[in-house]
């Protein structure tokens, strides 16, 4: 059968498991599956773009709470002023006076970008970032990875079921099969966008 929507594959699932004891688990076992391509996929359909008003005096503003990992923040000047992250250290090193102007660099600390020197104004930031998946439910039928890796999605799943039943050579199978699924889809990602070269990303800031 096809596995193209949510309910399509809630099905595949406890076709796959073929146990009547676990009737209605498989959102729980989804949901898991999806929690770790959460932590281990970049794909463009996670790519997201917001705009966060900076206010004079206050050298910090609140993320996104999907952010997986900043791509690219600038300043909506004219022209345009690209910022430049620095660890928390760096900054401070950097900028160690309190003095407030026109941000140029940045950095992530907690739930929050962290800009020196100190806005003198209500800039107007643009941040880009990698951010969750769509997570799947009543509302959202299907996604992207859904859409084009639905192997990532069932073995995934299949993997959280059978770890929940403590079945350890099936867990084991899956988790291989889910581990491979994601491994291709990065592969897929990285020549889309690099033409197949490869990168190195630091945690929060440009690729270098």
């Amino acid at each position: 059968m096809a596995i193209t929507t949510y309910t399509e594959l809630q099905t595949a699932v406890d076709n796959w498991l073929a146990r009547t004891d676990l009737s209605g688990r498989s959102p729980e076992f989804i949901a898991l599956a999806e929690a770790r391509m959460n932590r281990e996929l970049e794909t463009r359909s996670q790519e997201k773009r917001t705009t966060a008003t900076l206010t004079a005096d206050d050298a910090y503003v609140s993320l996104p709470t999907d952010v997986r990992r900043i791509r690219h923040v600038r300043l909506n000047t004219n022209p345009k002023t690209v910022l430049k992250f620095l660890s928390p250290e760096a900054i401070d090193a950097e900028y160690p006076s309190d003095g407030t102007g026109k941000p140029r660099v940045y950095s992530v600390i907690g739930t929050e970008i962290y800009f020196r020197p100190t806005p003198d104004s209500g800039y107007v930031a643009e941040i880009d970032y990698i951010g969750d998946i769509d997570a799947l439910d009543g509302d959202t039928a299907t996604n992207n990875i859904l859409s084009r890796h639905p192997d990532a999605y069932l073995h995934g799943a299949l993997t959280e079921a059978f770890i929940y039943l403590m079945d350890d050579q099936r867990a084991g199978q899956h988790d291989a099969l889910f581990n491979r699924a994601v491994a291709a889809i990065m592969a897929d990602e990285d020549r889309a966008k690099y033409g197949g070269s490869l990168t190195v990303r630091s945690p929060y800031g440009e690729t270098v």
